[in-house]
């Protein structure tokens, strides 16, 4: 080990080092809590907010090499404080002070230690509402189906297999669908004897293809195809550009640049912008399956290094809100980017629910760059005054920020969450191939498993999506066992 980090240190180096950082963590920690300060007034939320900017001013430094120190010594290696800085670095120097032989040696008391761990739970509940099923921490939502909405005995079944919540998506439907699914949640809710929180996801400014057009003999595009992207739906004829489509936002063509990558249907199909042209933005085609794929109307399209000008909160949104605040417990806020954005849904809410809008939770739809860079600001403002969720939107993020950088950017959103004491919703295609095809995959219970560090799972719709609650119920009980967020649980193992 000595190989492995050098020189070992003296107890008394290593506790002048954590003495040191914990004052400097203590002092700029208080510098970004002041800053927030006045937004807060959820009081649940002061406590979480110093621990949240403790966290930021402990990850700006790199200690790695103190970590290794301290493992030798049989101490904390400061791997999992997240929801406890100071505590822990208390704990550690209480620790070395002894080792160096000074006293008194000081610990923080176990109910403080432990404290961020209550305040998660506790926000958990206020958002998710309470377990379904004793031993299993982690709520499980499911998206509803169209058919949802006359389908009562599906959302029993639901509600019977352990589901905690339900997520309507507003892009889809209108409010007649909606009321009968909310009804038909509250007579379930009655079956069962417990509440099930109502998400009503907005659907946000979307970007998707429009109208798509191709030539009659062909209609899948192969890598170093170009396809145009017309300007305000204009098309040409298809002799200049074999294939087209009409974006649904508009505007978006305005805003393309030479070199700006470009995906579609969640980054099944790639390429880069090669000119923009008073036609369109004509991009050429880098990345497709060997069989091509086909261009469909109403496909995701993404523009990672675009900035698009747009809002998050759409017309279309401020009309469903109409609904929404009289009927969800939680709204989804899709394409969030900002505090100012957090700000907007929150003034909006106030119109509508002027005596207890902060009553309402919020789960902000973390799906991309942006976004995940403005990740603190984004929790302060809406922490500050209702309770509050982050939404990793791993579909849109894995465009977004590149497959590659997917499972390390949503490690690091978890532990900003934990940090700020604020539940994570862990989504996109958990258990996938069982909700749609009835078989789970090898690879869909490995990310179930993963998902078991989030506070909610949710589920898409599909034929089997009631006995992915049941499968998925079974395996967040067993691996609460062995896990808590981050630290494994030794339980004894008995399989050997």
């Amino acid at each position: 080990m000595q190989d492995a980090i050098g020189e070992l240190r003296r107890p008394e180096e290593l506790l002048d080092e954590v003495t040191v950082l914990r004052s400097g963590v203590a002092e700029e920690g208080r510098r970004i809590f002041e800053a927030w300060r006045p937004g807060i007034v959820r009081r649940s939320f002061q406590v979480s907010a110093l621990n949240f900017a403790h966290y930021l001013a402990l990850r700006r430094r790199d200690l790695r090499g103190l970590q290794s120190q301290l493992m030798v010594y049989g101490l904390s290696s400061l791997g999992r404080l997240e929801g406890r800085v100071l505590a822990n670095l208390d704990a550690v120097g209480g620790a070395l002070r002894a080792m160096a032989g000074e006293a008194p040696a000081h610990y923080p008391r176990p109910h403080a230690f432990f404290r961020g761990q209550r305040l998660l739970a506790s926000h958990a509940e206020a958002l998710l509402g309470p377990q379904a099923r004793p031993g299993r921490d982690v709520r499980i939502m499911v998206t509803l189906p169209s058919e949802a909405a006359d389908e009562p005995h599906l959302l029993l079944a639901l509600a019977r297999a352990g589901a905690e919540a339900v997520r309507i998506n507003c892009a889809h439907d209108d409010a007649e669908r909606w009321e009968r699914m909310v009804a038909g949640i509250r007579h379930a809710e009655v079956a069962v004897g417990r509440r099930m929180r109502i998400l009503m996801d907005l659907g946000g400014p979307k970007c998707r293809t429009a109208e798509v057009r191709h030539p009659p003999d062909r209609g899948r595009i192969a890598e170093g195809d170009v396809v145009l992207l017309v300007r305000d739906g204009a098309f040409v004829p298809l002799e200049q550009a074999p294939f087209q489509a009409a974006c649904g936002l508009p505007g978006v063509v305005d805003r393309l640049r030479s070199g700006d990558p470009v995906f579609v249907d969640d980054g099944k199909l790639g390429g880069v912008v090669e000119a923009v042209s008073a036609e369109g933005a004509r991009i050429r085609v880098t990345r497709a399956t060997a069989k091509g794929r086909k261009l469909k109307p109403d496909q995701g399209l993404n523009f990672p290094a675009t900035d698009l000008g747009v809002v998050a909160l759409t017309d279309r949104d401020r009309a469903d809100l109409d609904f929404v605040a009289g009927h969800a417990d939680v709204v989804g806020y899709s394409f969030v980017q900002s505090a100012d954005d957090v700000r907007v849904l929150q003034r909006e809410l106030a119109v509508r629910r002027p005596n207890d809008w902060n009553r309402i939770g919020v789960i902000a739809k973390i799906e991309t760059p942006h976004a995940v860079r403005n990740l603190p600001e984004i929790i302060v403002a809406a922490a500050s005054c209702q309770p509050f969720g982050v939404m990793i939107a791993r579909g849109d993020l894995a465009v977004e920020l590149g497959f590659e950088r997917l499972a390390e950017m949503q490690e690091e959103m978890m532990w900003l969450c934990e940090a700020a004491h604020v539940p994570v919703v862990w989504a996109t295609q958990v258990l996938e191939s069982l909700v749609k095809k009835g078989l789970p995959t090898r690879g869909d219970m490995t990310d179930a498993a993963m998902s078991a560090r989030a506070e909610c799972v949710m589920l898409n719709k599909g034929p089997n999506v009631v006995e992915a609650v049941n499968m998925l119920d079974r395996l967040l009980v067993r691996m609460a066992e062995h896990q808590t967020k981050k630290t494994p649980r030794l339980r004894a193992l008995t399989s050997w």
